[in-house]
């Protein structure tokens, strides 16, 4: 069974491989009979292809060129219509009125002019690079003559140097230059006319700080904005420079104006005219100064920022700089530093605190307007002035007792009355001690000795106000012994006893306290007494001692020509104080009066009708109380030291000036 189905599975397939090779023998003379065909066909398009290339390519050639001229005329129109707007702004920009009434719209047009500029000059690159492409297609495929491609050329040249001229335009051409110069020439005028010269105020008046405050508007809003909006926009051109020039040169002038009536020539006056303190003060160099940087250059300074502020160079600060040196703060600083390296005296040692006191005063407004590189010569010169005078006021300062120990050489006034000497160091230690100067005094001491690695000792300076007194009171009792008459020696020691007696509710009075002030009291006093016992205890003798060996009339006489004589001396001796000198008085007429009228009463039988009686009671009486008054020199004792005339002021500093240059 099993041979039997492997035969008939065999039988199958030699079937079914007969019927494949027939089919692939039937499809092998199909083949060939189509392949003839085929070549033919093969042959009739290659002829057909050949009939129609050569309009297809023309028609292709010239869609693309009509596509390059149609993307380039899009370009070519634009710069027509913007020539059209260029020309319209040309004339807004070449009036002849100049722009400052409408500064805000000028700028607009100059901004329109430069957008238009731009793009101009952008479309004429981007018609220049279409028309480009048009000639480099028709040249590489022939379908144009020459004439054509070169009027295509013709228009690339035009554009090409019309885009040359916005682009010159563009970078400060002509139009834009003169555009800018009517800024420039606006920028002034409207500066001009809105400058103002400040006011001077005294720095005493409470006006003061409203005056400093109104300093950070030294212009109204409108004037400023206008100012800002020109220096930005020549900003953009790179033309600052005129226009910061303009301005240092408007707004010096305005500040020299502000100072013209201050009558400043003395900054420029040798320094030695300025000795005394009271001229010192009278020219308020102080106050000046105060003004010239709180209100002069604190408004330059604000305007400066406001104005160039935007820049980002920073030009505003050298703006500032070169106006503060034009307007003479170098000159304020010079001053100062004359006073500092003038010769040693005690008023300049006034001179230099109050020098300090305003660079003290001004030192947070110095450092905001002069902190800044382009005010390095400022500074520099500040910083020098503050050393030469702490330097200087210490020194004076440590040298005054040893300057009045100096004096002790020189004589006593002979008339008995306080040596101008005293008086003048009295008045100068009360100034010292005053809070006009103390806290100043003790701020540079402070300093100096800072300087010196030294720590500072409070109490230093009222120690050396003990000392200085201490050797005012060595050199009164040295120029009393030089007296030949003790009486007069006497009225001296009265007088400056009495001199520091009235130093009671001062600063010096207050520091040396109520039992030194007691005791000079009490040494007047002691004074008065031995002047009367010395000169009129001495005459009364000749009246109230009973002599045997001379008659009535005999000492009568002898008492005529002793209070003569005695009142000759005395003429020119002078009490200064008012109250003193009326207390003298009634002394001695209490000592002489009563004893010569007993005397008169007693005698008047034996001198009645005689010339032996010189004086009557009334007229003793008068003459007596016509003693120690001044002759030439009025004399107060409201004022320490006003007795001094400015002559004999300037003759006690230059004898100080004296001592302190020959140490």
């Amino acid at each position: 069974m099993a041979e039997v189905q492997s035969f008939d599975n065999l039988l199958a397939c030699r079937n079914l491989l007969k019927a494949s090779i027939d089919n692939s023998t039937a499809l092998a003379l199909a083949l060939d009979k189509t392949g003839p065909r085929i070549a033919e066909l093969d042959q009739k398009l290659t002829f057909l292809e050949m009939a129609i290339r050569p309009g297809g390519s023309k028609n292709c050639t010239f869609a693309a060129v009509r596509d390059h001229i149609s993307l380039a005329l899009g370009p070519s129109a634009a710069v027509l219509k913007i020539l059209d707007s260029i020309r319209e702004l040309e004339k807004s920009l070449l009036s002849d009125s100049l722009p400052h009434s409408d500064i805000f719209s000028y700028i607009s047009t100059i901004k329109q002019f430069e957008d238009a500029i731009k793009f101009l000059t952008a479309n004429c690159n981007l018609a220049i690079q279409w028309l480009e492409g048009v000639i480099q297609f028709l040249e590489g495929n022939s379908v144009a003559d020459d004439r054509y491609i070169s009027k295509v050329k013709r228009s690339v040249a035009i554009l090409e140097e019309l885009q040359a001229t916005g682009e010159q335009a563009g970078r400060n051409g002509e139009l834009l230059s003169g555009a800018f110069a009517k800024l420039e020439i606006s920028f002034k005028q409207i500066l001009t006319e809105s400058s103002v010269p400040l006011g001077f105020t005294d720095s005493s008046s409470p006006s003061t700080a409203k005056q400093a405050n109104n300093a950070a508007l030294p212009l109204p809003g409108p004037i400023l904005r206008k100012l800002q909006a020109i220096v930005e926009k020549l900003n953009t051109g790179n033309r600052t420079n005129s226009c910061i020039s303009v301005f240092i040169e408007v707004r010096s002038l305005n500040a020299k104006n502000s100072l013209r009536a201050l009558d400043l020539d003395y900054l420029e006056n040798a320094v030695e005219e300025y000795d005394d303190v009271q001229h010192m003060e009278g020219c308020i160099w102080s106050k000046h100064m105060e003004f010239m940087v709180k209100c002069v250059l604190e408004s330059e300074h604000m305007l400066c920022n406001e104005v160039f502020g935007s820049l980002a160079s920073g030009a505003w600060t050298g703006c500032f700089a070169k106006i503060a040196v034009e307007s003479g703060i170098l000159l304020f600083l010079r001053f100062g530093m004359s006073i500092a390296e003038t010769k040693k005296s005690p008023t300049k040692l006034l001179h230099l605190l109050n020098i300090f006191s305003v660079l003290e005063t001004l030192r947070m407004d110095f450092n905001k307007l002069f902190g800044g590189e382009s005010c390095n010569e400022i500074k520099t010169m500040t910083r020098d002035l503050v050393t030469k005078v702490v330097n200087g006021a210490s020194e004076i300062f440590w040298e005054l007792p040893l300057q009045v120990e100096l004096e002790r050489r020189s004589s006593p006034p002979s008339d008995g009355g306080v040596p101008r000497l005293v008086s003048f160091v009295t008045d100068y230690c009360n100034r010292l001690l005053d809070d006009n100067y103390r806290p100043i005094l003790t701020q540079v001491l402070r300093i100096h000795q800072g300087w010196k690695y030294e720590k500072y000792e409070e109490g230093l300076v009222t120690n050396q106000i003990y000392s200085i007194v201490r050797e005012i009171a060595v050199n009164l009792d040295a120029w009393s012994k030089a007296y030949e008459r003790k009486a007069l020696s006497y009225i001296f020691m009265m007088n400056n006893h009495c001199h520091f007696t009235s130093l009671k509710g001062t600063k010096l009075g207050n520091l040396m306290g109520d039992s030194w002030l007691n005791a000079h009291g009490n040494y007047n006093e002691y004074y008065s007494a031995l002047y009367l016992r010395e000169t009129w205890g001495k005459i009364l003798a000749s009246l109230t001692q009973d002599n045997p060996d001379s008659s009535p009339k005999m000492r009568l006489m002898a008492f005529n020509e002793a209070f003569d004589d005695m009142y000759k001396k005395q003429l020119n001796w002078v009490v200064i104080d008012e109250s003193l000198r009326n207390k003298m008085h009634k002394l001695v007429v209490q000592a002489l009066v009563p004893a010569y009228t007993s005397y008169l009463q007693k005698y008047r039988v034996v001198v009645e009708h005689r010339s032996d009686v010189f004086y009557t009671v009334q007229s003793l009486e008068t003459m007596l109380n016509t003693l120690f008054k001044a002759k030439q020199v009025k004399y107060t004792s409201s004022t320490i030291g006003s007795h001094l005339t400015g002559e004999q002021r300037n003759a006690v500093i230059d004898q100080f000036r004296f001592t302190l240059t020959s140490m």
